[in-house]
């Protein structure tokens, strides 16, 4: 096996564990027997536990950012998804919404990131951080940013764009988390995640053209 596949297993396997078992739960022991490796060799690649899980927390960050790039999201800069949003419909920002939730849902690495950092953010306030930047911090900030172009391009209401934000993502952070405790219920989820998307677009006229379709407006 070559030295980066190597890495990638050890990552993989860290974070399979780590998502269903916590971080102090897991040893370095199990991580290589995971991998089929002794742990002197795991030793080769990262000095210790913490390196393997700051790796991961870096290579999910770069991973979000290039596969959101592929539908036009660029979570790390709202100012190049302007054009996106600009006029579009409530069915296209629906598809948006419902893009980035199936994503986060079904990209295995993704959603084993999430629930291990659902898991470590109790552990301490180091990850409790990383949790709150992750994944509301950094969200609503993205958010804010393109309400607030899109309020002086004249596309939205002119209210807070903070608010505006938490408004748009609160539900959808829900809707993500009952998922992940309840797999089952993800169609209804999707149904309360359209009926969300266009009550926003409704109330806070994203444009005045394009209407979602009656069926499943009603959560």
């Amino acid at each position: 096996m070559k030295q980066e596949d190597t890495k990638r297993r050890i990552l993989e396997k860290a974070l399979e564990l780590f998502s269903t078992r916590g971080y102090d739960s897991v040893s370095v022991g199990e991580i290589a027997q995971a991998v089929g490796i002794k742990a002197p060799s795991l030793y080769n690649h990262f000095p210790g536990k913490r390196a393997i899980f700051d790796a991961i927390v870096e290579a999910t960050a770069a991973q979000y950012e290039r596969d959101t790039d592929r539908i036009d999201i660029h979570v790390q800069n709202a100012e190049r998804d302007i054009p996106v949003f600009a006029e579009i419909t409530a069915d296209g920002l629906f598809e948006k919404a419902r893009q980035i939730f199936d994503y986060s849902l079904h990209n295995e690495t993704i959603s084993r990131f999430r629930r291990m950092m659902t898991i470590e953010q109790f552990r301490s306030p180091e990850l409790s951080r990383l949790y709150t930047e992750r994944y509301i911090t950094r969200v609503v900030r993205y958010h804010a940013g393109l309400f607030e172009s899109l309020i002086a391009a004249g596309e939205i209401r002119h209210e807070n764009p903070q608010t505006l934000a938490l408004l748009y993502v609160s539900p959808v952070i829900t809707l993500l988390g009952i998922c992940d405790r309840e797999p089952e219920q993800e169609a209804a989820c999707l149904e309360k995640l359209r009926a969300h998307v266009g009550l926003f677009f409704r109330t806070f006229n994203l444009s005045a053209s394009g209407n979602l379709s009656q069926k499943g407006t009603h959560a």
